[in-house]
């Protein structure tokens, strides 16, 4: 069994277009995943890493293992005509929006680190939002069966602020949750958000009425981060 290693690298990846940023991820990922098998091949115990990436996309639709095609409200090439990629995509989930004004964060963790359990691993990002949420006086919740984090849950008021979709092998995980900070919500017009209907999405800016810089939710996120998975970070 390889020392467990709970120091995650934090790297700052800016403003990225989606596509560049799953090949930074997957390299991560599939790099991890090697390391595990020699070490268990060649009974060695190299201590693995983790990562966490922070990114603000171009703006991009992506539709996730589950999604369904008809959760896209306009042709391909009328996005296109937008400004708006679009990328099928191997997380899980449905169809989501990612932008400018929203803070992606992508842990690429070796869970064999931390606890070897998907649902509490997501668990414990929504909780991460919700933490942070409450920083700013607002209460994010859980919606069942709807992975991500929500406000005013069980209301026709209910709305969603951040979105998540995972993908695990081998333990290690990859894509992660998207928050939305000063988000152009009219983005979301163009599809069916995560594949749920009858529901609004909403963004931090507009909760409070203001902008919020984006350093400021990093720094709280990433307290909330620590704590939680009991680890400590080092910046790239």
């Amino acid at each position: 069994m390889s020392p467990k290693n709970k120091t995650i690298q934090l790297i700052e990846l800016g403003k990225m277009p989606y596509d560049e940023a799953v090949v930074f991820q997957e390299k991560l990922f599939h790099d991890t995943i090697a390391l595990k098998r020699e070490n268990r091949a060649q009974a060695t115990n190299h201590p693995t890493k983790n990562y966490l990436l922070w990114v603000e996309h171009t703006p991009v639709i992506t539709l996730g293992k589950s999604g369904k095609q008809e959760h896209l409200l306009l042709e391909e090439e009328q996005l296109k005509k937008k400004g708006i990629a679009f990328y099928p995509t191997n997380r899980g989930g449905d169809i989501t929006f990612h932008g400018p004004g929203q803070i992606v964060g992508y842990p690429i963790l070796d869970l064999d680190n931390f606890f070897t359990d998907i649902h509490k691993y997501l668990r414990f990002l929504e909780q991460i939002v919700i933490n942070t949420l409450a920083e700013y006086g607002l209460e994010g919740t859980r919606s069942h069966g709807e992975t991500g984090v929500w406000l005013d849950v069980g209301t026709p008021f209910a709305r969603k602020i951040c979105a998540m979709g995972v993908k695990a092998s081998r333990w290690v995980t990859m894509h992660g949750f998207a928050f939305n900070i000063n988000t152009d919500l009219s983005y979301f017009d163009h599809i069916i958000p995560c594949g749920i209907q009858g529901k609004g999405v909403t963004s931090l800016a507009k909760e409070l009425g203001k902008e919020i810089p984006f350093s400021e939710v990093k720094d709280k996120l990433k307290v909330h981060f620590a704590n939680l998975f009991e680890a400590n970070f080092i910046l790239e």
